[in-house]
């Protein structure tokens, strides 16, 4: 498969899908934890298994999977709802976290670390909206 590949270049999958997939703020996470995981690929050996390569995919592409089985949830709790999107914005900032380890460990590019605290920093927002609309 191309890694190239966006999500939103197949409209058929979308119409089929969930509709947590058209949530924009899912959306944005998606795209941003492909970005996250194809950065720490190239981390050193010792952060791959268990280190913070590790982690920053586990946290990035945590905020995704929250928020699908949030959605999934809501139908019979709107409380369940607001619990896996608090999860996905605990995640979202424990990413800018992961981010700024990286950065200071030379992992991290400082143009790309600062785009991706800006992306991670948007998402924040994008969660704690669809808390207050929740």
């Amino acid at each position: 498969m191309n890694p190239n590949l966006r999500i939103s270049e197949f409209p058929n999958l979308r119409r089929l899908a969930s509709t947590y997939r058209d949530l924009d703020v899912y959306k944005k996470a998606f795209e941003t934890s492909l970005d996250i995981h194809r950065l720490t690929l190239d981390f050193p050996k010792i952060e791959q298994y268990g280190g913070m390569a590790d982690q920053m995919r586990r946290a990035s592409k945590g905020i995704c999977a929250n928020l699908a089985e949030g959605h999934a949830r809501q139908q019979s709790s709107k409380a369940e709802f607001r619990r896996f999107t608090l999860i996905a914005l605990g995640s979202s900032q424990e990413m800018q976290v992961w981010i700024e380890y990286g950065l200071s460990l030379d992992y991290i590019d400082p143009e790309t670390a600062s785009g991706l605290i800006d992306a991670y920093d948007h998402i924040t927002k994008m969660l704690q909206s669809l808390l207050r609309k929740s």
